[in-house]
């Protein structure tokens, strides 16, 4: 299969990126990577305190979607991913909190935690949760659940094309 043709067998699934809005403006956002590379089912919507998107909220009502989440009532997803539809909170650990902490809508959803084994190998901010992932790698494992290999590796090679540039620039005087 040529990569044009990927998109073609997976146009049920969504992933929605709900990204702070500091995140649109730094360089090290991996979210910026997975919309980049077309990965066409994968869709950036600006989080909003008051403005909430309509289409985000459209598809929340369906119970095939989940938001990727860590909270103590997540579902914890090792090696089957049941759902359709995902949101991902795309912005720091601190701004993915704030997010999750004012817009009620999304408390209501069910969410998961996905526990693969990955380790990520995202250093580029201070505050890294053991055992959490960046966007991009939360997007990959998502595929890669969900038997899209071929878009997974696609964004894997991307991400650490991007994990290598940032090592050359801050080994450089």
């Amino acid at each position: 299969m040529r990569s044009k043709d990927l998109t073609a067998t997976i146009d049920t699934m969504k992933i929605y990126l709900l990204t702070h809005q500091r995140e649109f403006k730094r360089p090290s956002n991996t979210g910026n990577i997975v919309t980049r590379i077309g990965i066409t089912i994968a869709k950036a919507i600006p989080w909003e305190r008051k403005n909430s998107n309509l289409e985000l909220l459209e598809t929340i009502k369906d119970k095939n979607t989940v938001l990727l989440f860590n909270n103590p009532e997540a579902e914890i997803i090792k090696d089957k991913l049941p759902y359709d539809n995902f949101i991902i909170l795309d912005g720091t650990w601190q701004e993915a909190k704030k997010i999750y902490n004012k817009s009620p809508y999304l408390k209501e959803m069910k969410t998961i935690n996905l526990q693969t084994g990955r380790k990520s190998i995202y250093s580029l901010r201070r505050n890294q949760k053991e055992n959490g992932l960046c966007t991009a790698e939360c997007v990959a494992e998502i595929l890669r659940l969900k038997g899209k290999r071929e878009q997974a590796e696609k964004l894997d090679m991307a991400f650490q094309e991007f994990m290598n540039q940032w090592t050359i620039k801050k080994s450089q005087p």
